[in-house]
């Protein structure tokens, strides 16, 4: 008998693939892949409720795909994994982020470049 366990390297490899497979999370992770934002500036740029982001940035979260940090009120995320790169740069198209400061953003990037 075979039993599965979460450590076995097909189940994580499994939930790797399962968190790139939503049209929204590989949004997130195109624009990441070109540094470090805010759920402000995700939620300017994908034009979605930040509850919607939030959700998408956990499953990325929890797959081990993101870091975060965090800046007083602010949580920046960014890539964890290098061979994101490899994958998004071979799939995905680039999305550019909006130039810094963003109207009404309030988070210590925007503020800091006012």
């Amino acid at each position: 008998m075979n039993i599965v366990t979460e450590s076995d390297p097909f189940i994580v490899q499994a939930n790797y693939f399962k968190a790139l497979a939503h049209p929204i999370r590989l949004q997130i992770l195109a624009i990441l892949r070109q540094g470090e934002a805010c759920v402000c500036h995700l939620e300017a740029i994908l034009q979605r409720r930040q509850a919607y982001i939030s959700q998408q940035l956990m499953v990325l979260k929890e797959a081990g795909l993101l870091a975060e940090r965090k800046e007083g009120l602010f949580v920046f995320y960014s890539l964890t994994d290098p061979r994101l790169g490899t994958i998004l740069d071979s799939s995905l198209p680039d999305v550019p982020l909006p130039a810094a400061p963003m109207n009404g953003c309030a988070c210590p990037t925007c503020v800091r470049d006012e």
